[in-house]
C-alpha cells in the first residue's frame, strides 16, 4: 500500500533529510549513494524518488532550507537600526549558536557547493551573498557612525564570516565553555577587530579593576 501525504510522508522525509547531512557530512555526497541513504533510512530505494527526484535535488534542498533558515534566524535576532554595535554582537551570537546546533548542516553547506549544477550554486551564492550583505551593511552603517574603525566593509566581513563559522570545527557540548561563552568570546574578538569604540576604553576598566581586586 503506498504511503499517502500526511503526517507518515512528513517524517519520512524528515528521516531522509536528517540521514542525508549525516551521511555527507560524515562520507561526502559523492559516496552517499541513494541506495545507502534508503538503508540508512529505513526505506525502499525507489521511494525516495517520491520526494527527491535526483539526489542533487536533495542535496540542493539541504542547502538551500539551511540558508533560508539562517537569513531567517538572523532576521529574528536583529535588535534594529538604532545601534551597530548590538546588531554586530546579535548577528556573532545567532551565527555561533545557528551553526554549532547544525554542525553537520553547516559542514555540507560549506564543502559540497562543488557538487552542484551552475543554476543551483548560483541560487545558494545568492542567499549567502544575501546573508553577508546583512554583515556588511552593519559594518558600513558603525563605520560611517564612527562606532568601529572599518576600513573594507566586505573583506572584513569575510573575516568575520570565517572566524565565527570555525567555532563548529573545534567546539564540543562537553568542553569548558558553553555555547553562550564562546559566542561572548568570540563577539569580543569581533568587536576588537573592527575597533569598536569604547572596547578599549572597557579593557582598559576590567585591566585597572583586575588590579585593583589583586
Amino acid at each position: 500500500m503506498a504511503r499517502t501525504i500526511g503526517s507518515d510522508g512528513e517524517k519520512t522525509e524528515a528521516a531522509i533529510r536528517e540521514a542525508a547531512v549525516n551521511l555527507i557530512a560524515r562520507h561526502g555526497y559523492e559516496a552517499v549513494s541513494m541506495r545507502r541513504l534508503a538503508a540508512e533510512v529505513g526505506v525502499q530505494a525507489a521511494a525516495l524518488y517520491r520526494y527527491f527526484p535526483t539526489k542533487e535535488e536533495l542535496l540542493f534542498t539541504l542547502m538551500r532550507e539551511h540558508m533560508e533558515e539562517l537569513i531567517a534566524a538572523w532576521r529574528a535576532a536583529d535588535p534594529g537600526p538604532a545601534d551597530s554595535a548590538a546588531r554586530l554582537a546579535a548577528f556573532v551570537r545567532n551565527h555561533i549558536v545557528f551553526h554549532v546546533a547544525r554542525r553537520h548542516a553547516t559542514h555540507v553547506s560549506n564543502m559540497e557547493l562543488r557538487s552542484l549544477s551552475p543554476v543551483r550554486l548560483t541560487a545558494v551564492l545568492r542567499l549567502r551573498a544575501t546573508y553577508e550583505k546583512e554583515l556588511r551593511g552593519i559594518l558600513r552603517t558603525g563605520a560611517a557612525a564612527g562606532a568601529f574603525t572599518v576600513d573594507d566593509p566586505a573583506l572584513t566581513a569575510m573575516a568575520i564570516i570565517q572566524m565565527i563559522t570555525g567555532v563548529i570545527v573545534w567546539f564540543r557540548p562537553d568542553e569548558r565553555l558553553s555555547v553562550r561563552e564562546v559566542a561572548d568570546k568570540y563577539h569580543t574578538m569581533t568587536m576588537r577587530l573592527v575597533a569598536a569604540a569604547g572596547h578599549a576604553e572597557e579593557k582598559n576598566v576590567h585591566a585597572h579593576d583586575a588590579v585593583r581586586a589583586g
